[in-house]
């Protein structure tokens, strides 16, 4: 998409910016969690979208991934206000905009990223552990009362059954599928087949921001004020739209210290997959 600035005349133009920082997941797990969720960011979004001289929309994205259920939410949220209210979207990555992060990404017009950028990991993922033999050598007998036939599936306390894998396995495809289908919707034809299938695109692989520059996952590189300047007006004036906080955390009531330091230590795992 194209801007000339004197179609603003004497108005300033705005770009609205929006900062998506965290994992992806529905609600606070705790107080004064960081969670990205269509809950925490629908206000924002909302916002970013009313106005008048809005000449675009910049999503500033550093996400690991989480819920892709909430990834979808938000996304289309985007896209949905972006058609009705005729202003675009540009996404720009900064550490990483990896599995549900690259799926916010998606929602965007065009995407820009720094060259060190990490990009990617169109897949899904699950995981837990088996104390089968843990309770064993402790001597820990496990009663378990349930209806239906699969409300223990995947009990962690219980030999691994294949039937139960195959049902999270056809599960993971269905969730896989649909990632991919939003991607190649959204980067139509930027994205090409042959690439895809050589570069492993939608099997979960990683890629910096030069290569997905390259493959058609990402547009340009490209920093957020560099960028809209040269696009839309040197004098552009950027617009940060901050979530509204609750009370409890205007007032510094809403959080332990306690809450706070295992919610870090979650979201650093989540990075560290990604060597942040």
């Amino acid at each position: 998409m194209k801007f000339i600035s004197k179609f603003f005349k004497n108005n300033t133009p705005i770009i609205n910016v929006i900062r998506m920082n965290g994992v992806i997941a529905s609600g606070s797990k705790f107080p004064g969690s960081s969670n990205l969720s269509l809950e925490s960011l629908e206000k924002q979004i909302e916002r970013a979208f009313t106005g008048k001289k809005i000449a675009g929309v910049a999503l500033i994205i550093n996400s690991p991934g989480g819920s892709p259920v909430q990834s979808a939410l938000i996304s289309e949220r985007i896209v949905e206000l972006s058609s009705k209210n005729n202003i675009p979207v540009f996404a720009f990555v900064e550490d990483v905009a990896a599995s549900g992060g690259y799926w916010l990404a998606c929602s965007a017009d065009e995407i820009f990223v720094m060259p060190a950028s990490i990009v990617g990991s169109i897949g899904v993922i699950s995981a837990g552990f088996g104390f089968v033999e843990v309770i064993k050598k402790i001597g820990v007998e496990r009663r378990v009362f349930s209806k239906g036939e699969n409300k223990g599936m995947l009990d962690p306390f219980q030999p691994q059954n294949s039937d139960d894998v195959k049902v999270i396995t056809d599960l993971q495809e269905e969730i896989h599928n649909q990632f991919k289908e939003w991607v190649s919707k959204r980067r139509g034809n930027k994205l090409d087949k042959e690439i895809i299938n050589k570069e492993g695109i939608f099997e979960a692989k990683i890629f910096s921001g030069a290569k997905a520059c390259e493959i058609g996952l990402a547009d340009s590189i490209g920093e957020l004020k560099q960028v809209m300047r040269e696009r839309i007006d040197e004098k552009v004036i950027f617009k940060e739209i901050s979530g509204r906080k609750k009370l409890g955390q205007r007032l510094g009531l809403s959080s332990s210290k306690y809450y706070k330091v295992i919610d870090y230590i979650e979201e650093k795992i989540a990075f560290a997959r990604y060597g942040l």
